[in-house]
Order: C-alpha cells, then sequence, then structure tokens
C-alpha cells in the first residue's frame, strides 16, 4: 500500500469514525483491528492524579521473588482519559521488557494492508444474507453512520465485516489506548509480542462460517444498547472494577461458548506458556494484555498460580 493509500484509508476510517471494535473487546479480547489509527494521532498525557486505577498485579517466584508485572489494558479510549498510576509509572520504569499481544501498532500502513489481504480472500457474497432478519435494522442504522455505499461490506468475509462494524459502532479511540502508551514507553527497551497482528486475525479468519456469523450478528445486537455500554465499561476498568469487568466481558459475544474457547481460553492458555519462559529468565516483564484476559478461572493470573507462581493484585 503505499504512502497515499495509507493516507486515504486514514482518512477513510475516520470518516467512518472506526475508532475502535465492541465494547466487548475494547477491554481486550483483542486488539485486532485498533492499530487502523493507531498512526494518525498522538496520545495526549493520561497521568490520573488520584484512584481508583486499573488494576496492576504482581509475578512471584516461590520464594517470594518478584518476577514480573501484569497489567490490563484497554484498547481504544475517549480522548481527554487519565488512567495512568504513580505506582504503574515506577513498574514501567523498573520493568526490562514489555510483553504485548501486537507490537507494531504504528505500523499502520502495513497493518490495513495486512487487514484488507486477509478479509478479501474468499468471496463472501450479499452480506444481507449472512445476517439475522430480525438485526436488519441495525445493520442499516450502522450503514448511515458509515456513510458508505450499500455493498461496502459484501466483499468482506463475515468476521472481517463484524470487525468493521463493530469500529462503526464506537466512538472510542486506538490512540488513546493504554497499550499504545505502554509501547511508546518502552521505545528502547525490548518489546515482545505474544501473537502479532497476522496471529490475531488469522484467529477470526480460521472460524468456521456459522461461528463468524454468530460473531457478526452479536456484533449487530451489541450496537443496540452502546451508547450506555461504553461508559459502564471504560468506568469499571478505570476503577479497577474486575468483579464488574468479569460480569460485562461474559455476556454477548462471549456468552457463546465456542467464541469464548476460541477468543479467550485457548488464547489465553498458549500464553501463559509463553510468560512463563519469559518469567524464567533473568529480565523482568511487564506484560501487557487486554483486561478481558486477566480476569476469572480461566484468566492469565489463575492459570500461572496454577504454574506455581503468586500472583498478587498491587493496585
Amino acid at each position: 500500500m503505499s504512502g497515499q493509500a495509507s493516507l486515504q484509508a486514514c482518512q477513510r476510517h475516520r470518516t467512518m469514525h472506526s475508532n475502535s471494535m465492541t465494547s466487548r473487546f475494547l477491554l481486550g479480547l483483542t486488539a485486532a483491528l485498533t492499530f487502523l489509527l493507531a498512526a494518525c494521532g498522538k496520545q495526549a498525557d493520561t497521568a490520573k492524579p488520584e484512584g481508583p486505577y486499573p488494576a496492576l498485579w504482581e509475578i512471584a517466584d516461590g520464594n517470594g521473588a518478584t518476577e514480573g508485572w501484569m497489567f490490563g489494558t484497554i484498547h481504544a479510549l475517549p480522548d481527554g482519559t487519565r488512567w495512568r498510576s504513580e505506582r504503574l509509572d515506577t513498574v514501567v520504569g523498573q520493568a526490562d521488557m514489555l510483553v504485548v499481544e501486537v507490537a507494531n501498532l504504528e505500523n499502520g500502513e502495513a497493518l490495513s494492508a495486512l487487514f484488507e489481504q486477509m478479509a478479501y480472500d474468499r468471496p463472501a457474497g450479499p452480506i444481507a444474507e449472512r445476517i439475522d432478519p430480525e438485526l436488519r435494522g441495525e445493520f442499516e442504522e450502522l450503514l448511515v453512520k458509515a456513510k458508505v455505499r450499500r455493498g461496502y461490506f459484501d466483499p468482506m468475509e463475515s468476521w472481517a465485516a463484524a470487525l468493521a462494524l463493530a469500529q462503526v459502532a464506537q466512538t472510542a479511540k486506538a490512540e488513546n489506548g493504554a497499550d499504545r502508551a505502554l509501547l511508546a514507553a518502552f521505545d528502547k527497551r525490548e518489546v515482545v509480542e505474544l501473537e502479532g497482528a497476522h496471529g490475531q486475525l488469522a484467529i477470526f479468519d480460521s472460524l468456521p462460517e456459522d461461528e463468524q456469523r454468530d460473531l457478526l450478528n452479536a456484533v449487530l445486537e451489541e450496537s443496540r444498547d452502546y451508547q450506555g455500554e461504553i461508559g459502564t465499561l471504560a468506568n469499571a476498568w478505570l476503577e479497577g472494577d474486575t468483579e464488574r469487568l468479569t460480569q460485562l466481558t461474559r455476556r454477548g459475544i462471549l456468552a457463546d461458548p465456542e467464541l469464548v474457547q476460541v477468543l479467550l481460553r485457548d488464547r489465553n492458555a498458549d500464553w501463559a506458556a509463553q510468560i512463563e519462559n519469559l518469567l524464567s529468565a533473568r529480565d523482568k516483564p511487564l506484560i501487557a494484555v487486554g483486561a478481558g484476559h486477566l480476569l476469572g478461572d480461566h484468566g492469565l493470573p489463575a492459570l500461572l498460580e496454577a504454574r506455581g507462581y503468586t500472583v498478587r493484585r498491587i493496585e
């Protein structure tokens, strides 16, 4: 993709208000498309003078020695959101490396090209035929909001259309995401990615068509109550209310057993194995992944404790 094409893509996504994904994905069940605007703006100061703050964990070995830290991110936030604490800044200063889902969030040109390459490689047919009849109204509303032609989503595979429509439904911005701020803070230090952009998109691309359609229709259904939902989720994250976050992120899309297995549990199990290898080295990592991956019995804290580590919330 040329520089001019990249600029046009950036402008097109701005026109569509495509700045993040559904409220569930904002809490980090994937970072997949938030990179599409990551290079289109600069993040303002996010320091928050007083708590409460988003949840932060310390990881210790069997002797109580600190091996690393975990922080649950949110991939897109409204302008002016303040969330960074002094304790988190201290951890950022102490950590030797940053571990994230996707490292190259600044390379919007390459990442946009990657999405386009994967989203259109199989004929999909009219999207109207893939949408539940009772959700056609929601689709029509998003078409109007997106300001695109009626057939714009037809060539996209169902998973790609789902993520693109989820972006249309949101107004929070990827350039304000907590993961992007932490990547900037580790600009001169090692950054390790657990999946990478191709790996994340491949998870969606490999879903069976019926699961892709479930995702598509769940996005449309959730768009009905988006306006009230985004504030609730963002506030729960900002306040470190993990109990509330668990409740909010186990509905809608993640009420589907097959999707929760693929999008959450399988990935967490894979990440836990990778993180254990990193913790065995001398360098101390700060693991910053979507907050949805750190919740409940199948979250990373629980999986690391099962591997013999002590995981203690410190904020």
